[in-house]
C-alpha cells in the first residue's frame, strides 16, 4: 500500500518523506487555508515547494466547480510539475472533466466520494484515484471500512484501473484495516504515520537490551 501524506504543512512532508516511506502527497484548499497560504500565485508556488520535496504524485485540488473552469484550472496546475495529479470534486462536472483529462493523458484524483456508485462512476470515466472519505463516514456513524471494502470488490469485478485511495484517515488501526481490505493509497496526518511505529514491547525490549548491554559493558 502506498502511503500518501495530507498536509499542506512542508515540515510534515519533509519529515514524513525524510522517513522514507512517503510516496506521494494530497492537499485540499482547507489544509492551504491552515498553513495561511492566499493568492493563486502563492498557493501554485506551494505546489512546486512540495514536488521539490517529494518525487510522487502530488494531488492539486481545483476551485472550479464548472466544467471549462474545472478544464482550465486542472490543464495549469498540470502544467506546473509532472508529478501533479489533477484533484476534481464528484460533481457531475466533474466527473465529464476527468473524462477529458482522461483522454488528455491527464492524471486525476477523483475526491469527495462517499459512496460505492460515486467510486464506480469515477472509474468509468478513467480517474486515476478516487478518494472515499473513511473519518468523515465515520464522524456521521457510517463504517468508512465498509466503502472501502465495497469498492475494492466492484473495481475488482471489472478490472478497473483506478486506485482507491483511503482518504480522511485519522489514526493507525483505519491504515491497518485499509490495507487488510487493498486499499491501494492511504493519505493521512503524520501523527497516523508515526503511530506506526509504536508498541509498549518494542518501547521495554529496547530498554532491556540497552540495560543488559551496560551491565557488561559498563
Amino acid at each position: 500500500m502506498k502511503f500518501f501524506i495530507d498536509t499542506a504543512n512542508l515540515a510534515e512532508i519533509k519529515e514524513a518523506n525524510d522517513l522514507g516511506v512517503l510516496d506521494g502527497v494530497t492537499t485540499n484548499p482547507s489544509l492551504m487555508a491552515k498553513e495561511g497560504i492566499s493568492g493563486q500565485e502563492n498557493i501554485l508556488n506551494h505546489y512546486k515547494a512540495i514536488c521539490e520535496i517529494v518525487d510522487g504524485p502530488i494531488s492539486a485540488e481545483v476551485i472550479s466547480t464548472d466544467y471549462e473552469g474545472i478544464i482550465k484550472e486542472g490543464e495549469h496546475l498540470a502544467s506546473l510539475h509532472p508529478n501533479i495529479i489533477v484533484k476534481v470534486p464528484m460533481i457531475k462536472d466533474g466527473i465529464k472533466a476527468i473524462k477529458y483529462f482522461t483522454d488528455k493523458g491527464i492524471r486525476t484524483n477523483c475526491t469527495l466520494v462517499f459512496s460505492a456508485g460515486q467510486a464506480l462512476l469515477a472509474a468509468k470515466a478513467g480517474a486515476t484515484y478516487v478518494s472515499p472519505f473513511v473519518g468523515r463516514l465515520d464522524d456521521i456513524s457510517v463504517d468508512g471500512l465498509d466503502l472501502i471494502a465495497q469498492i475494492r470488490l466492484i473495481y475488482d469485478n471489472y478490472g478497473f484501473t483506478t486506485q482507491i485511495l483511503a482518504a480522511s484517515v485519522r489514526h493507525p488501526m483505519h491504515i491497518i484495516k485499509c490495507a487488510e481490505i487493498g486499499s491501494d493509497v492511504m493519505t493521512g496526518p503524520l501523527s497516523a504515520i508515526t503511530a506506526l511505529l509504536k508498541h509498549p514491547l518494542t518501547d521495554s525490549g529496547l530498554e532491556k537490551f540497552l540495560a543488559d548491554y551496560k551491565k557488561v559493558n559498563g
